[in-house]
């Protein structure tokens, strides 16, 4: 197994970390799960440039690669949910956007045809990341008492400027997930 795979595997062991801090009721769990949360990042960003840079392109990364990183957003936005920060409506809407986008390509699969990520994609998962990082980073603010839910700056931010991401991400997820499928309707059609 290359150092590429290696990465994703550990992406995938830190996804699991971050869940069960952020979760957990340890003493600064929601701190070390933004430090998690960055680390599984870099690994993204480390395991795809590695695999470029020497030629390591495998099979097992194509396949595991975004499927990993599909986890590690589907279990942030989830994580949240109990918190206050993401609504169940809009952590349902990035799950499912994302299973039906999977299984798109997975009948594109089984068509001997691979249908590739697209830079609206790119922008979707970005807005996505912004959004988690935006409430983990709060809620480690007020962990660590840098702010409270008394404190207005906080306030504004998680009630108004939160909400607002919220809804900027889901606008990305719904509509790169339906222009996704519209350019690949071919596959989706029935057979003649």
């Amino acid at each position: 197994m290359n150092w590429a795979n290696r990465l994703t595997i550990g992406r995938l062991i830190l996804t699991v970390l971050f869940v069960a801090a952020l979760n957990s009721s340890w003493i600064y769990g929601r701190t070390a799960a933004l430090l998690i949360f960055l680390l599984a990042g870099i690994t993204d960003y480390l395991d795809g440039e590695i695999a470029r840079r020497y030629g390591s392109v495998t099979n097992f990364g194509k396949l595991m690669d975004p499927l990993v990183d599909k986890i590690m957003m589907a279990a942030a936005f989830i994580s949240l949910v109990p918190l206050g920060a993401i609504p169940a409506w809009a952590a349902t809407t990035v799950v499912a956007r994302d299973f039906l986008i999977t299984g798109l390509r997975l009948m594109a699969s089984a068509r001997g045809q691979i249908l590739p990520a697209e830079r609206l994609g790119k922008h979707k998962t970005s807005w996505q990341i912004i959004t988690v990082v935006f409430f983990l980073v709060l809620l480690s603010a007020r962990e660590l008492n840098y702010s409270s839910g008394e404190n207005r700056w906080w306030f504004r931010a998680w009630n108004e400027g939160g909400p607002l991401l919220v809804w900027i991400a889901v606008a990305f997820t719904v509509y790169s997930g339906l222009r996704y499928a519209w350019r690949h309707r071919d596959v989706i059609a029935p057979d003649q």
